[in-house]
Formats: C-alpha cells, sequence, structure tokens
C-alpha cells in the first residue's frame, strides 16, 4: 500500500507560478513511475505529465509543455510539479497518482492504482 499526500495548491493569477508537491509514504521496486492529472469542474480526469523515478525521464502532454515541469526528491520521497505560466484553464483539483508496471508513458487514469486526495489550484484571469 502506498499512501500519496499532495500539497501547494491555491489561488494564483494569470501567469503566476505554484509548485504542488505529492510526498509517498513508500517507494517499491515495483512503484516507480510517478504521475499528475488534474480534474476540472464538470471534465473528466486528465492526464498532465509523469517520472520516472530511477531514470528521471519525464513526459507531458503538449498543453503543459514548457510551462510545467515534473522532478523528484529521492531522500524525502516526493515528487514535484513546478507550473508556470498559468492560465484561467489550468484551474483544476491536481492529483498524484503512482502504479505498478513499466509501461512507459502511461496516461490513462485506469493505469495507476494509488491516488493523492487532490489539491486545488485556481488560477484567476
Amino acid at each position: 500500500q502506498v499512501h500519496l499526500v499532495e500539497s501547494g495548491g491555491g489561488l494564483v493569477q494569470a501567469g503566476g507560478s505554484l509548485r504542488l508537491s505529492c510526498a509517498a509514504s513508500a517507494r517499491t521496486t515495483s512503484t516507480y513511475i510517478m504521475a499528475w492529472f488534474r480534474q476540472a469542474p464538470g471534465k473528466e480526469r486528465e492526464f498532465v505529465g509523469t517520472i520516472n523515478w530511477n531514470s528521471d525521464s519525464t513526459y507531458y502532454l503538449d498543453f503543459v509543455k514548457g510551462r510545467f515541469t515534473i522532478s523528484r526528491d529521492n531522500a524525502k520521497i516526493t515528487v514535484y510539479l513546478q507550473m508556470s505560466s498559468l492560465r484561467p484553464e489550468d484551474t483544476a483539483v491536481y492529483y498524484c497518482a503512482t502504479k505498478y508496471g513499466t509501461r512507459w508513458p502511461s496516461v490513462r487514469r485506469v493505469e495507476y492504482h494509488y491516488w493523492g486526495q487532490g489539491t486545488q489550484v485556481t488560477v484567476s484571469s
């Protein structure tokens, strides 16, 4: 069992930045792919980006490339989502997730086995 806890959400003006954190209770040799998703009101939860804990490889969808960066801190067992140039359409609840298996990149929600509770990000215009 892996517990994930997100933090760092809040209210920010358009063009601003936020850094989200996702602290994991543990790591195993099987759960080394972490991802960020987001869900806006009335919309499906969508993939944002992912990181391979072992190789440090990252993958993002086009709509966040150049604006969002995922990184990790091994000692803290924490993954970060640095968001810049935020837009009102980035407003959503942001979730981190982890999965078993080696498939890369995994962009579908159903592939992930453990989820955090989410943190709200609101971008005002």
